[in-house]
């Protein structure tokens, strides 16, 4: 990748401004910039002439590129990071904004899972993008651990904790299964699982059904396990993600290989591939990060950009993450305000209930 804070440094102040003004037009309107537009717009008065050969150098510096024959630029890639690192101007949340983001934080809401699902939904209203929202997991002591049998082929686990939260997920038991196996498998679990997290659990549960296997039957403990399988999101589908404001990607598509494009951000989205990594993206570093394009490592198939934030408990533990997934052409100057201010406030959310 090129070094853009080198670069940049190297560049004259002509040189700087054109490319500034490129990269500002083009997030503004998604359109590839011409010379003749800029000579309205620069601050010393320029021939067309002279600002087509400055663009010509920024091309061949890999900072600038042109999509068509006789049009104008966009930046690239490497371009829009060098930008992004030394040329943003950040703005400020407006009254309107923040007003907007703090009507989510319901007085007295007892259900998180309802106030994230908001704050999606206000992130996506207020950046046109989709917004991305992971929830953090429910640490509490176990109380009580119930299997139910819904059908021959599907079962509910519920677990009931210490504070009073229940989560519920569906799952696929061992054929054949009995009454009197799920009546012994939740026993079993309950023994273990007493003043217990579901991290604790898990972490010893392989060694204590080994130890204790005779008290318990083959059936019995299949339904442990896949019972328990449901909580370990080895593939992330049961990582708490919102996804919100899917239709506003869409809007911004104009051509079909901008539709392909968010095609497979919608297929990543859909199979939450590697969603495990979303929080961990945010967990290099408090504060807002930005991943564009094929930096993105979550979504790179779909050339898409990633503004992320990671949101702390009370002990300064990361916990989750909120984020705007769009195209390149973000408003990353609006949007990194709205999703750290975001973020500072479902941080202490949590942190004033703990």
């Amino acid at each position: 990748m090129i070094e853009g804070p080198g670069i940049l440094a190297e560049l004259n102040d002509r040189s700087r401004e054109v490319f500034r003004r490129v990269v500002e037009g083009y997030l503004t309107t998604g359109d590839p910039v011409g010379s003749r537009t800029l000579t309205r717009t620069m601050s010393e008065k320029v021939s067309a002439a002279t600002i087509r050969n400055v663009m010509q150098d920024l091309e061949y510096m890999g900072l600038l590129d042109s999509p068509h024959i006789s049009a104008g630029r966009v930046p690239t890639q490497a371009g829009l990071r060098m930008f992004v690192d030394g040329l943003l101007e950040v703005g400020t949340l407006s009254t309107d904004e923040r007003q907007q983001i703090d009507a989510t934080m319901g007085a007295n809401e007892n259900d998180l899972g309802s106030l994230l699902d908001r704050v999606g939904s206000a992130l996506s209203g207020l950046t046109r993008g989709a917004s991305l929202v992971l929830a953090p997991k429910h640490e509490a002591p176990i109380r009580h651990i119930e299997f139910v049998s819904l059908a021959p082929d599907r079962a509910l686990v519920v677990l009931v904790m210490a504070d009073g939260h229940v989560e519920n997920r569906i799952f696929s038991p061992p054929p054949g299964l009995t009454p009197s196996a799920m009546r012994e498998a939740a026993n079993f679990l309950n023994a273990l699982a007493e003043g217990r997290t579901l991290t604790d659990l898990r972490s010893s549960f392989a060694r204590e059904i080994t130890a204790r296997r005779r008290e318990i039957d083959v059936l019995a403990a299949q339904l442990v396990e896949s019972g328990l399988a449901v909580w370990e999101d080895k593939d992330g589908r049961n990582e708490r993600l919102i996804v919100r404001g899917r239709a506003n990607l869409l809007e911004t598509a104009a051509e079909a290989e901008e539709l392909d494009r968010i095609r497979n951000l919608f297929d990543d989205l859909e199979r939450k591939r590697d969603i495990a990594e979303f929080l961990e993206l945010a967990d290099e570093g408090e504060g807002v990060r930005i991943f564009i394009g094929s930096e993105n490592k979550l979504f790179s198939l779909s050339g898409s950009s990633l503004v992320v934030s990671p949101y702390m408990n009370a002990d300064r533990k990361i916990i989750g993450a909120v984020g705007v997934i769009g195209p390149t052409r973000l408003n990353y100057g609006r949007i990194v305000p709205i999703v750290d201010y975001t973020a500072q406030l479902v941080g202490r959310l949590f942190s004033d209930r703990a």
